[in-house]
């Protein structure tokens, strides 16, 4: 679905995220570690800062800078590929202030999910996707009737089919959600790493409730059905 006008948030978040892993490539993969686990964030050194036992600002400040973060190519990638295609779209319903702070609100509501369901963890956790998760919540309340351009494969082939946004994100939030619980259900080591399954669900809720409020406060002369 083409925007109204230019996202210009969505854009500017794109390529903050692409100068950050950028500048983590040229570190080094010591220097890279570091940086990681001081800037990424960390459960279990979040309630230790809660609970007085270290400076809670540092622990504060992870809850965003982590937003910018990323641990390959594939997961940049797919990250700002999902932000482009809904990004715009949610931009242009909530305007360009208010879409940059639905956004930092929907990550830092997707890392307090991650620190909730895995208080114990010590490895850092980076990435977008939490952020962008909310940006998908909010997409399926504000254009529910709106359509994506999926690849299908066929046999050895791949082909594009397009479907309603509103049952593409709702078989993504399905399979979030069952690995979130199974997560939950194994005894896993807390200092092993993996997806932040939960950060997505947390996200994707924390997104679709916030547009959910939005749009029963009632329509601006710029907001649109989808």
């Amino acid at each position: 679905m083409r925007s109204q006008t230019v996202p210009g948030v969505t854009i500017a978040l794109i390529a903050a995220n692409l100068l950050v892993f950028f500048r983590e490539i040229a570190m080094g993969p010591r220097g890279l570690e570091a940086f990681l686990l001081s800037w990424g964030f960390v459960p279990s050194r979040f309630f230790e800062a809660l609970t007085g036992q270290s400076s809670v600002l540092p622990a504060l400040l992870t809850l965003v800078s982590s937003l910018f973060l990323h641990g390959g190519w594939t997961h940049v990638i797919g990250n700002m590929w999902y932000l482009w295609i809904f990004g715009d779209n949610v931009e242009d319903r909530l305007g360009h202030a208010g879409y940059f702070a639905f956004y930092l609100a929907c990550g830092v509501a997707a890392a307090l999910a991650h620190a909730f369901a895995q208080p114990g963890a010590v490895l850092p956790a980076v990435g977008a996707s939490g952020a962008i998760a909310g940006v998908l919540g909010a997409y399926l309340v504000l254009y529910p009737r709106g359509t994506v351009l999926t690849l299908l494969p066929l046999f050895v082939f791949f082909t594009t089919v397009e479907i309603r946004a509103f049952w593409f994100l709702i078989f993504w939030f399905v399979l979030q959600s069952f690995s979130g619980v199974a997560e939950l259900a194994r005894t896993a080591d807390m200092a092993s790493g993996g997806v932040a399954w939960w950060a997505h669900i947390g996200g994707f809720l924390a997104g679709a409730g916030l547009a959910l409020v939005l749009r029963v406060a009632g329509p601006s002369g710029r907001r649109r059905r989808g």
